[in-house]
């Protein structure tokens, strides 16, 4: 199945390219960007060869319905989607940093924690839980954002703040942003019988020095979802929780024998394994937005971006 892991487009007005894990961001005439959902797969960091068919369509229109969502509590960069894999916003200069908040302990939390650890980005876990329990209230572990093939590392608002990677004034709006945020995604998500567990937020400064929403929000690149239906069932047993996040590709690398540790392998993802995960991403789709997934025309996802992004442009 054709997909499209790369890019190499020259639009009108263009000034630069900045290649993420997973995105593409075209600079266009130091006022807009144009973001390209690719269809790669990034696990533990790490690009894997292959792409996931429908993935950067699935990302992208998540995304972009969740901006809509939440516009009204927190400003985000986004102006239009002129192709499925495609979102144009405002030139923003983002925060070296990743906002993480976290409800319940699960994924690298659970592993901290499972390690004898208690603190997490300086913030303390109370003792006496176990994987997948609910915080008392949800916690900021915020990490540093990485360049490609580096790995982001916790770090501490006192540790931020300290190195001036953000100001104080403008830190307690990114906090403030992310709780706002991930209460209105709890809320969403409850609404088709979710629970979001985690998720990552990152933000930006326009030109005017406005804080806003960039990237990725609550898709399941950058979330975690558990089914709520017998959650509570599940944690009595101590069985492990139905989840709705890209965690399943974790556990089948790390199964795999692959955590993106040095001198290890990326395991062969066969044909079927990566049409498995196709239909798995479109499941997480259907769950999390509760619509049908509209497959986009994939027979030249190429010149298809192209010429939509080029009529958008030229507008």
């Amino acid at each position: 199945m054709n997909t499209i892991t790369t890019t190499d487009f020259n639009f009108p007005g263009q000034k630069s390219v900045y290649r993420g894990k997973v995105r593409e961001v075209y600079n266009i005439n130091d006022e807009l960007l144009v973001m390209i959902a690719t269809d790669r797969l990034s696990a533990f960091d790490v690009v894997m060869p292959k792409g996931i068919p429908y993935k950067g369509q699935i990302l992208n229109q998540i995304a972009t319905k969740f901006m809509r969502l939440t516009e009204d509590i927190v400003p985000n960069w986004l102006i239009d989607t002129p192709d499925p894999n495609v979102a144009v916003g405002h030139l923003c200069t983002p925060f070296k940093v990743e906002m993480v908040i976290r409800g319940y302990l699960s994924g690298h939390a659970a592993r901290e924690y499972a390690a004898g650890r208690r603190i997490l980005c300086g913030v303390e876990m109370p003792e006496g839980l176990k994987e997948n329990d609910k915080f008392p209230s949800p916690i900021i572990t915020p990490t540093t954002k990485a360049d490609n093939g580096e790995h982001d590392m916790d770090i501490s608002r006192e540790d931020i703040l300290a190195n001036g990677i953000v100001t104080e004034e403008d830190y307690l709006v990114l906090e403030k942003y992310t709780r706002d945020l991930f209460q209105r995604g709890t809320e969403i998500a409850a609404s088709r019988g979710l629970i979001l567990v985690d998720t990552k937020y990152e933000f930006g400064k326009t030109k005017e020095g406005k804080i806003v929403l960039i990237d990725e929000i609550h898709t399941p690149d950058s979330s975690r979802y558990f089914y709520a239906d017998g959650y509570q069932e599940r944690q009595n047993k101590g069985e492990a929780q139905k989840q709705l996040s890209k965690e399943f590709v974790r556990q089948w690398l790390i199964a795999n024998g692959f955590q993106g540790k040095e001198g290890q392998q990326i395991p062969e993802m066969t044909e079927e394994y990566i049409e498995s995960v196709s239909e798995r991403y479109i499941e997480l789709y259907e769950n999390i937005l509760g619509e049908k997934f509209a497959k986009a025309d994939i027979s030249n996802i190429n010149d298809r971006i192209e010429k939509n992004v080029v009529a958008f442009l030229n507008k």
